[in-house]
């Protein structure tokens, strides 16, 4: 789990929980992520159900 978690973040999981800063970092960055395939999802849900 620590390699996948480096490899998706650059910083291992046990210097993720020990830093706050990093933490705060990490998990600002996932939410943006989150919002944007949010966002790819739903663009590509209205082009597969519009009219040609």
């Amino acid at each position: 789990m620590d390699q996948a978690f480096r490899s998706a973040h650059g910083v291992g999981l046990v210097d993720y929980q020990n830093n706050s800063d990093l933490r705060i970092k990490i998990e600002m960055q996932r939410e943006r992520d989150h919002e944007i395939g949010h966002k790819v999802a739903a663009r590509l849900e209205r082009q597969a159900h519009r009219e040609v």
